[in-house]
């Protein structure tokens, strides 16, 4: 079987912050790499080719104006990481969250309304949800960040918009925030800028990026939301 994978959104779905080429959570949806993940072997898409559009510090507004233009093929897969960027971008100010919140729906759903028009209804479209590297305690003390104790308010908020945006457009949700809670403060120091650690309890690198084993993780839960789909 062939198809066309394509991976929208920002560094959750990149190679960069896993430890270089093939080892991000979309290339390893993709190709599965045998020598870090024995047990996933052959769990994959041969024959498949990747697209992946998504890059680093993408907002929402960049998936929506600046990578579903490069769409010149229909996809038979999709998956989007989007909203963790714009959320971000209001860090420690719950005023200014709220509005960003209110914007990624937006703009969200004209994201996946366009998608939506290029796929049909028969493609699997994956919708991620938004980790916390502070487990729910608005904190990261390696960060250099002050704590920001409505920040797991304002995280459950946007993936809560981006649950509603797949049930409107029949898409699938994967939720990588459930899957993520107790592998940020809890498991170690995700300010540490290690793709590999030793511990592989520890999912997160330079705050809010997934490590190696943060990216097979969230790789494992888009296949989680297919398996589902059947």
């Amino acid at each position: 079987m062939t198809g066309l994978y394509v991976a929208l959104g920002d560094s959750m779905s990149i190679d960069d912050y896993a430890g270089g080429p093939g080892r991000g959570a979309a290339s390893l949806l993709h190709r599965n790499h045998d020598r870090d993940f024995a047990d996933w072997a052959g769990r994959d898409l041969p024959g498949w080719t990747l697209r992946l559009l998504a890059r680093d510090g993408a907002v929402v507004a960049d998936v929506l104006d600046r990578q579903l233009p490069q769409l010149t093929e229909v996809p038979d897969l999709v998956t989007v990481t989007m909203g963790g960027n714009d959320l971000m971008g209001a860090y420690g100010d719950d005023t200014a969250a709220a509005a960003v919140v209110g914007r990624v729906a937006a703009q969200g759903e004209g994201v996946l309304s366009r998608l939506r028009a290029v796929t049909g209804p028969s493609c699997p479209i994956v919708v991620t949800t938004v980790y916390d590297p502070s487990d729910g305690t608005g904190e990261v003390p390696g960060s250099g960040l002050p704590p920001w104790p409505g920040g797991p308010r304002w995280v459950a908020a946007l993936n809560g918009e981006l649950a509603a945006l797949a049930a409107r457009h029949g898409a699938l949700l994967a939720d990588v925030h459930a899957r993520f809670r107790g592998h940020g403060v809890t498991a170690g120091d995700p300010a540490r800028a290690e793709p590999r650690p030793d511990g592989r309890d520890l999912w997160f690198c330079g705050v809010i990026e997934p490590n190696a084993w943060g990216a097979h993780q969230i790789r494992a839960a888009w296949w989680e939301a297919l398996d589902r789909r059947g």
